[in-house]
């Protein structure tokens, strides 16, 4: 199911809800953030999240945030082309004993960038995990 709303104060975000089909469990919400066409607005909310999920979840787990061409990441404008290229990597990782969660930038449809949170339940995981084995 996919909604439309409000979000850790952002608004017209989608919220994204994974069930597995013949069973009403939850596994996995998403949360993408509005568009955004201006790469310090954008990494300035992926900080600022970062900053507001660690403080809840403590430290992260992983933090992997990096250009692949660093010689073409000198001003806004290139950074921006480069996640639209698919040739960055932001993202940090939270494990806690419920789940993860992972924060990173991504590319959407028609060249439009976004920040995306999603959060994946452990025990609801495992038995879409085990469902999705017997189908094997």
């Amino acid at each position: 199911a996919v909604w439309e709303g409000d979000f850790a104060g952002y608004k017209s975000c989608y919220v994204i809800v994974s069930t597995l089909k013949n069973k009403d469990l939850v596994s996995t919400i998403g949360v993408i953030f509005p568009e955004c066409g201006n790469w310090s607005i954008l990494e300035g909310n992926y900080v600022k999240l970062k900053e507001m999920l660690s403080t809840k979840y403590g430290e992260p787990a992983e933090v992997v945030e990096e250009f692949q061409n660093q010689y073409a990441t000198r001003d806004d404008s290139s950074k921006l082309h480069e996640l639209k290229m698919d040739r960055c990597t932001y993202q940090t990782l939270w494990r806690t004993e419920k789940g993860n969660l992972v924060l990173k930038l991504i590319k959407g449809d028609y060249g439009t960038v976004h920040v995306l949170l999603a959060y994946y339940d452990k025990i609801n995981g495992l038995e879409v995990e085990a469902a999705a084995m017997d189908d094997i």
